[in-house]
């Protein structure tokens, strides 16, 4: 028979203490120099307040909060990248940051910078917003003015570094007209690429290349009917009648007559001679002119590629200062609303 003496036990009881005393005595060696060591994780420095002299930072895209957290440090806005780190992640907010420039300070404690950095005020960038018609070199102008970069530096961009379509003669058509926001490190190519790339993604929306065959046209000609509608409609409805009334007129082989192509040949807004040898004067020339005469809007492609029903072939604005337009399909009519429209002119 095997049992358990007393005796037996004693060893075990004996080292089981040993190894006791021994952690214990292990956990206190650690006391001092593991706290020294802890502490940075746990309790990072951290500055309080608000903070002071004004520091711009830059937020690189794709950075991780941890990035972020670095750039501050660096630039001294907050006193450890611990400090930031925890702050986001306790407020589960590290998703929420966006590449940019922002106007930090220095000295901020860690929960304030993050505060800064979701604040809309915060972030340093020029909007710039471009309205629907305007040509290459009206648009350029207005980039400029508003984005404060060269005006010759963004005329002096390569349409191929900005990847316009492959049916794009060049930049005309193509600057779509919208609102955009402009980096103080931004190139006049990053923004004439952005507002080049919203044609794009607008385009594809639209299926333009698609919709375009189905009103017998080339990408290129439905942007450039487009781009008529835009200048020659004086209210959103016309947009597609007037779109109509080119189709009916090109259908029935008869020239568009339309200033709006004309005084572009003549670079102006307005006509001074009515007839030139620039293949966009449609008054001698049949047929759609080589290419857009202005950056249409959304709307105005929408008309192109989706006419209104109508037989009219055409179209007088017979009060400008009410945007009133009047369509038909007789030409005496058309006389009268010529007559019409000098009249509220004063043209008489």
């Amino acid at each position: 028979m095997t049992g358990c003496s007393p005796c037996s036990t004693q060893p075990a009881r004996r080292r089981s203490r040993a190894l006791a005393l021994g952690l214990t005595a292990s956990v206190l060696a650690l006391g001092a120099g593991g706290h020294a060591v802890l502490k940075p994780r746990l309790y990072p420095d951290d500055f309080d307040g608000g903070g002071g002299e004004p520091v711009t930072v830059r937020i690189a895209p794709g950075a991780t909060a941890a990035d972020v957290a670095s750039t501050l440090a660096g630039a001294g806005v907050v006193a450890s990248v611990g400090s930031f780190v925890n702050v986001a992640e306790q407020r589960s907010m590290a998703s929420w940051l966006r590449p940019g420039h922002y106007r930090l300070r220095r000295g901020m404690a860690a929960a304030a910078a993050l505060d800064l950095l979701l604040a809309p005020g915060s972030r340093v960038v020029r909007r710039v917003t471009v309205p629907e018609g305007l040509r290459v070199e009206e648009t350029l102008r207005r980039v400029a003015a508003q984005s404060g970069l060269p005006l010759n530096e963004l005329r002096a961009v390569d349409p191929a570094l900005v990847e316009t379509p492959a049916y794009a003669a060049g930049l005309e058509g193509f600057l779509f007209p919208a609102t955009y926001e402009v980096e103080p490190a931004a190139r006049g190519v990053d923004v004439l690429a952005a507002m080049v790339e919203r044609f794009g993604v607008t385009a594809r929306q639209l299926r333009l290349r698609q919709r375009a065959a189905r009103v017998h046209l080339t990408p290129l000609e439905a942007v450039t009917v487009a781009s008529i509608v835009q200048v020659e409609a004086c209210a959103v409805p016309d947009y597609p009648k007037i779109a109509r009334v080119i189709y009916n007129r090109l259908r029935r082989g008869l020239p568009l007559r339309l200033g709006s192509t004309l005084a572009y040949a003549q670079d102006g807004r307005t006509v001074s001679v009515t007839r030139s040898d620039s293949p966009y004067d449609t008054f001698t020339r049949k047929g759609l002119p080589p290419g857009p005469i202005a950056n249409p809007g959304e709307k105005a492609l929408m008309a192109a590629l989706y006419p209104a029903r109508g037989d009219w072939r055409w179209f007088v604005t017979t009060d400008p200062l009410h945007r009133i337009t009047k369509f038909t399909n007789k030409e005496s009519e058309f006389v009268r609303y010529r007559k019409e429209l000098n009249e509220n002119l004063g043209t008489n």
